[in-house]
């Protein structure tokens, strides 16, 4: 059975910026085809990804933050954590998980900076739409695949 509904998980720490991801990946993949589900921040979206992964009701799922440095802990630790255990999300489960997280070096929560911030999380969304009907449209084909479909 070919999947055709996915997931997009969204932090909500800087949702004003963050679910500009969401708008993206909906100019791709039609809202009747996508749930949506909101956490508190980046560091729950692996286990959120594991667990709707391990459900096998999508073909991929997406997962959005933006990791600031807030000046309480290292962004990059953060950040570093968050794609590391959406990779293994991904890998346990056999259902990719793609990362639309993103870590700025020099953001300032100026009205400049969350513009930009915003464009480019619509972009970011976009191409991680392309990329889950991408992985989708390969993982079909290989399945078709005698010598893979026979393992």
């Amino acid at each position: 059975m070919t999947h055709t509904r996915y997931a997009f998980v969204k932090a909500n720490w800087h949702s004003d910026i963050v679910d500009q991801a969401l708008k993206g990946f909906l100019e791709i993949i039609p809202a009747d085809q996508v749930d949506v589900f909101d956490v508190p921040g980046a560091f729950e979206m692996p286990l959120i990804a594991q667990d709707l992964a391990k459900t096998a009701e999508y073909a991929a799922i997406a997962c959005a933050a933006f990791v600031v440095d807030g000046g309480i802990y290292r962004h990059d630790f953060v950040a570093q954590a968050v794609v590391d255990g959406l990779m293994r999300a991904s890998q346990d489960t056999g259902v990719p998980v793609l990362s639309v997280s993103l870590t700025p070096h020099q953001y300032q929560e100026t009205d400049h900076h969350n513009e930009i911030y915003r464009a480019h999380f619509i972009q970011k969304g976009q191409e991680a739409a392309r990329a889950a009907l991408m992985i989708t449209e390969t993982r079909v084909r290989l399945a078709q695949t005698p010598a893979i479909a026979a393992e």
